[in-house]
């Protein structure tokens, strides 16, 4: 009996979280303080550009880039979108030189810009 509650427990929290969004754990991440520091913003291209260590969240957020940008972050919660956004204008407006490093080494014939472009700006 145990056996057949820990199973239905354990099918049950797999049914929890939806396999068509990426992981919420870094739902809570503090996106904001990272764009309004400098330091941390170019700590994070160093890690996406494999240029520099990355934080744990770093590697997670590395992982799931190019997937996110092939598609459009159509596996973020509106949450994750969120954050993103705020990341990449930081990126863009202070880090422009990172920014573009991040560009060419993700997207270099341009493929997916248009689309991110207009993600960027709340349209998708």
């Amino acid at each position: 009996m145990k056996t057949i509650i820990v199973l239905a427990t354990l099918v049950a929290a797999a049914l929890a979280i939806p396999s068509d969004t990426y992981n919420p754990q870094y739902d809570s991440f503090n996106a904001q303080e990272v764009a309004d520091n400098i330091r941390l913003l170019k700590n994070y291209g160093k890690c996406f550009l494999d240029q520099g260590p990355c934080t744990a969240e770093g590697n997670d957020f590395k992982k799931v880039i190019p997937e996110a940008l092939r598609t459009t972050c159509a596996k973020c919660t509106e949450k994750q979108k969120e954050l993103i956004r705020i990341i990449i204008k930081a990126f863009q407006e202070k880090l422009p030189e990172v920014w573009a490093e991040l560009i060419q080494k993700e997207d270099p014939k341009g493929i997916y810009k248009p689309d991110f472009d207009k993600f960027l700006h709340g349209s998708n």
